[in-house]
């Protein structure tokens, strides 16, 4: 397991997930804050202890050993259902720890992230990775299966991703293609 930086104050790892049985990434911010970290597992020696633990979906719970753990107000009730405690519940409009903002998707309780100074989004499962050869539509993203939305469609997923239209983006982070 080993850091990857991709942008000034923002690394990325993978790890394996025993329940999914894939590899999952995981992301450290580098904040005025301290150190943030957005869906962990088993962060790699020499990360150093982080002050924040943000979550973009309940199911990214992993490892959330901080002094402070992050969560969209509807996704910590479903967090403290799997022995998770949130300690900053919060919605949209909260500010998050060095700066970041969360963006709510059509999927009830996940958020994107926005970090402004990397010009990142930190996607959890809305948005996924179209593998080393793009599928369908040949675009290297591809929205989560509707089916993953609820009562959501893809339409309204769409509407909810918009606002990230309006931003500076010069990288979008998923989870690793399969």
């Amino acid at each position: 397991m080993s850091l990857t930086e991709i942008a000034p104050g923002l690394r990325r790892w993978t790890a394996w997930h025993d329940e999914w049985q894939e590899d999952v990434g995981c992301l450290a911010v580098e904040t005025d804050d301290g150190l943030v970290l957005i869906d962990p597992l088993d962060p790699p020696r020499g990360l150093g202890r982080p002050e924040h633990v943000l979550i973009t979906v309940h199911w990214h719970a992993r490892s959330t050993k901080a002094r402070d753990v992050w969560a969209h107000r509807r996704a910590s009730r479903m967090l403290a259902n799997r022995g998770v405690e949130v300690s900053h519940p919060f919605t949209a409009d909260d500010p998050l720890p060095g700066g970041i903002e969360a963006f709510p998707t059509a999927r009830p309780g996940e958020v994107v992230y926005w970090l402004p100074r990397q010009r990142a989004v930190a996607v959890g499962d809305v948005l996924l990775g179209a593998g080393a050869k793009p599928r369908d539509t040949g675009e290297p993203l591809r929205l989560c299966p509707e089916r993953w939305l609820g009562k959501a469609t893809h339409d309204d997923l769409r509407d909810s991703l918009a606002p990230l239209l309006e931003l500076p983006v010069a990288r979008v982070l998923v989870r690793p293609a399969e």
